[in-house]
């Protein structure tokens, strides 16, 4: 049987959730793309994030409009749905890194959330 390819495994760089809230408040910061499902992106979010569950995400990138000339930091719950989306926007060319821990770190720190 094959995996699909979305499957998480093996390590991506990452960056640490201090890193990411002072990387956006210094301004233009990293592009946000969280690969969780649409219900969890709406009970909240990184503010500026765009969703593209790991599941369709590599049929729906090219819409997604990313700047491959900024870096893109991936964010699931736990980075592990992160991991091969950090792969997959790697392969297409772009610089990027995972939240490491996810929006689990990121709630531990107690950072800000948005929601629709």
């Amino acid at each position: 049987m094959r995996l699909p390819w979305w499957v998480p495994f093996g390590h991506v760089p990452e960056l640490s959730a201090a890193e990411l809230a002072a990387a956006l408040a210094r301004g233009p910061g990293p592009q946000l793309l969280d690969v969780r499902t649409a219900a969890e992106f709406a009970a909240g979010h990184v503010a500026g994030a765009v969703n593209a569950p790991i599941t369709s995400l590599a049929s729906r990138l090219d819409a997604l409009g990313l700047d491959p000339a900024r870096p893109v930091v991936a964010i699931c719950l736990t980075a592990h749905r992160s991991v091969p989306a950090v792969r997959l926007l790697r392969e297409r060319g772009f610089e990027a890194v995972q939240l490491a821990g996810g929006m689990l770190a990121w709630r531990a720190r107690r950072l800000p959330e948005a929601r629709p």
